[in-house]
């Protein structure tokens, strides 16, 4: 007589064996519908996970994925890396400004990822597929030039946003194309690639701003200077436009003819390049502001002393 098969879930369709019918999931069937793969997708990511690690003949009915990830969290905590928080972004900023000592703050976001990892960790064509708004962003790939800069940006700089997400496309694919470039995270003083808007949410912002000579960056510099102003700090320079990653030595040559203690930017991947190009050569303050600047220059957010209002 034939051996038969234990019942094994898989995540294959389900086999047409007897013993095998009763662990059929639903959606997986062809046709299934949008709402049934997405429970089979979320099944798969997780509790399917969780039943491949359960000794055999066993069931784990009183813990949740949740739990599990949960203690499984208690059990790694010396592996844990702390990430700096916004309070204490502000006062490296503060403590750079009064102390007159370089300091650069910049974000990694995905099209930094991107441009870090295109023809390396990820093909061109997969990341131009993942970053479409490349070229609105300064990076028109390939662009290994551009890679390089980046990559030996990120190392000089003094304080780097990094993703919170463990998504494939963000941190699935920061660290990996990090270790690339020879960058160990453990060698980078961390923060949260939105620290720019924790800042100002938590009312940090303008205290950051407050009393210094501002030199604005990007092609929202005028606009973001019209806010600034109303609200009674002091601009001393503009610098617009920026014209992606290849432009960044000319704006670093205008930025040394003007007088100021910190430079905001807002020039996508370019902003990363500029920041810490103005600590390193011009030994003053930077930090990417990023997208805060549509927002302040549009209404979205309003800059106020004290308790920051979004909007």
């Amino acid at each position: 007589m034939a051996n038969r098969r234990l019942p094994v879930e898989s995540s294959l369709a389900p086999s047409a064996d007897p013993l095998e019918e009763d662990t059929a999931i639903p959606g997986k069937a062809a046709g299934c519908s949008y709402d049934e793969g997405y429970r089979q997708g979320y099944y798969e990511g997780g509790e399917a996970k969780v039943e491949r690690q359960l000794p055999p003949y066993t069931v784990l009915p009183d813990l949740t994925i949740d739990d599990l990830i949960a203690l499984g969290i208690q059990q790694v905590t010396a592996s844990l890396v702390p990430v700096m928080s916004p309070m204490a972004v502000c006062a490296a900023v503060i403590r750079a400004l009064e102390q007159r000592q370089p300091l650069s703050v910049i974000r990694l976001g995905d099209g930094e990822v991107l441009t870090l990892a295109h023809d390396m960790s990820i093909s061109v064509e997969e990341a131009k597929l993942l970053g479409p708004f490349l070229p609105y962003a300064g990076v028109t790939l390939p662009d290994p030039a551009a890679r390089r800069s980046l990559a030996e940006s990120i190392r000089q700089a003094d304080i780097v946003g990094i993703p919170v997400s463990r998504y494939p496309s963000f941190q699935g694919l920061l660290f990996p194309a990090l270790n690339q470039h020879g960058i160990s995270h453990r060698m980078l003083r961390m923060t949260s690639s939105t620290v720019n808007y924790a800042l100002h949410e938590q009312g940090l912002l303008y205290r950051m701003l407050s009393g210094r000579k501002l030199l604005l960056i990007g092609n929202q510099a005028a606009g973001l200077a019209d806010v600034i102003r109303s609200r009674g700090l002091e601009v001393t320079g503009i610098i617009t436009p920026v014209k992606g990653v290849h432009d960044v030595q000319r704006i670093i040559k205008q930025a040394a003819l003007i007088d100021f203690d910190l430079a905001l930017v807002a020039a996508g991947v370019a902003a990363v390049i500029i920041c810490t190009a103005i600590a390193q050569e011009l030994g003053k303050v930077s930090f990417d502001i990023g997208h805060l600047a549509d927002r302040l220059v549009s209404g979205g957010a309003f800059l106020l002393p004290g308790v920051e209002v979004n909007g």
